[in-house]
């Protein structure tokens, strides 16, 4: 469980963050809505996320330039 403080900052969990990132990584928080309502938000470091749209959007890119 995660608690919001007064400034709207969150203290990640010392066991999620050793296993989600190190010191000065970034990460990318993306919220989900239902019927106007934050309903989830997904945290995923920023380098991580970025390759992933590289290997999604690469080929995709690629076959555009050529056509």
């Amino acid at each position: 469980v995660l608690t919001l403080d007064d400034r709207g900052q969150v203290l990640l969990p010392k066991d999620l963050r050793e296993n989600l990132a190190k010191a000065g990584d970034k990460l990318v928080a993306i919220s989900r809505c239902r019927e106007g309502e934050t309903c989830c938000i997904t945290l995923i470091q920023a380098e991580k996320l970025a390759n992933s749209i590289r290997q999604f959007l690469g080929p995709l890119l690629k076959e555009l330039i050529e056509v």
